[in-house]
């Protein structure tokens, strides 16, 4: 399973370990994921996604996963979450009128 946030895409970043003798060796810094199930307002049902923790802050700061997916770009979003965002817009749509 790839290691990459299915809200934000923050994947895996590459740097150095630099030691005291300052030799430097490739090291991988990876995000810190959860996997949590969040509650969908407009569809009434709970999601399982994979989210870095800095994700999950970021969705609680917009006001929920309805409001994160719609403002969000399809770029940075696993398909998974571009599924989830298609059907909170018809559902929203399907309520607006």
């Amino acid at each position: 399973m790839s290691r990459i946030c299915e809200l934000t895409g923050k994947g895996r970043q590459v740097g150095h370990n630099v030691s005291h003798a300052n030799n430097k060796t490739k090291r991988t810094f990876l995000p810190n994921l959860q996997n949590v199930t969040l509650i969908s307002d407009s569809l009434g049902k709970g999601v399982k996604l994979r989210v870095s923790t800095h994700g999950l802050r970021s969705v609680e700061h917009v006001g929920g996963l309805d409001n994160w997916l719609l403002k969000s770009k399809d770029e940075s979003l696993s398909l998974r979450a571009r599924r989830l965002k298609r059907e909170v817009a018809k559902k929203q749509q399907a309520v607006a009128a």
